[in-house]
């Protein structure tokens, strides 16, 4: 395996196609498939089903976390000889963290590694960002997944606090008589998207079934809250998005739903992500419980 044959893996699962790789890495459609086919044969595997966009197969996953490594060790290693400011850029770093921390603490806690590096930031639920781990897409994670992705480390960053909020109008108009069972089964819900299961899971505890309310998707932090303000529903809106004069409140005190982040990343010496997970830890430790 040869660090050409390793790009053209990269590029072409980041970018779909072929053909499109071959654009990114300025060579012939033909250059890039005879380095990948070079690559099955040095690994004996089939690394890549060859679809629309193309798929890595589970052994072409670990081949690609093999060449996201390599890439940012010769960035790092550019970047020292260099500065980051080199001809090729400073390094890449692919991570996921899920939307109410990029709309919260996560933004601010990178910020300062603008100059140094390239955030290429991929957003998910924080129960699914392990997943990107898993198949080599990212480098390091928020995630709600605390046991350890094969070839990663895990810190545990803190607990988001997430309560059962909604306008005083629709919380009069739909729970006159408190938050009851029969009331949560009736009243419209705001939910993030279909892997969000934050609201289905409060729901059961409090009607010990599966109730089906009207529900809207709304798969945008900032438009969720919205949502929530404009009356469209109730929802599970973080603590740290919400404050006493945004005009929520409370449907039920006793309904606060922690979930706990933890951050995962490779286990690579790498001075960028080094310092990445520095400032992430020091971020969460302050704004998380």
């Amino acid at each position: 395996m040869d660090l050409p044959q390793l790009r053209a893996l990269v590029a072409a699962v980041e970018t779909g196609t072929l053909d499109a790789a071959a654009g990114v890495l300025h060579v012939t459609p033909s250059a890039v498939s005879q380095r990948i086919r070079a690559l099955e044969s040095a690994t004996g595997q089939v690394l890549l089903v060859r679809s629309r966009p193309v798929v890595p197969t589970a052994a072409g996953a670990a081949v690609l976390r093999l060449a996201r490594q390599v890439e940012l060790l010769v960035a790092d290693t550019r970047a020292a000889l260099t500065g980051a400011g080199g001809p090729a850029g400073p390094p890449v770093l692919p991570l996921a963290v899920n939307a109410d921390s990029l709309a919260t603490w996560f933004l601010p806690a990178v910020a300062p590694l603008a100059a140094d590096v390239q955030l290429d930031l991929r957003v998910a639920d924080q129960t699914m960002t392990s997943a990107l781990l898993r198949d080599g897409t990212v480098m390091a994670a928020v995630t709600a997944d605390p046991a350890a992705v094969p070839g990663c480390s895990v810190t545990r960053l803190g607990a988001m606090t997430y309560r059962p909020v909604a306008t005083r109008r629709f919380a009069d108009r739909w729970f006159p008589d408190g938050v009851t069972p029969t009331a949560l089964r009736r009243a419209p819900v705001v939910v993030f998207d279909r892997t969000d299961d934050l609201q289905a899971a409060y729901l059961r505890r409090r009607t010990h079934d599966r109730p089906s309310p009207p529900t809207h998707h709304v798969p945008s932090s900032a438009d969720y809250l919205a949502a929530v303000r404009l009356g469209v529903g109730w929802g599970m809106v973080p603590d740290l998005q919400t404050g006493p004069d945004d005009g929520l409140v409370e449907l039920d005190p006793e309904g606060a739903v922690d979930v706990v982040l933890w951050w995962q990343q490779w286990r690579l010496r790498s001075p960028s992500l080094d310092r990445l997970a520095d400032l992430v830890r020091a971020a969460a430790g302050a704004a998380l419980d």
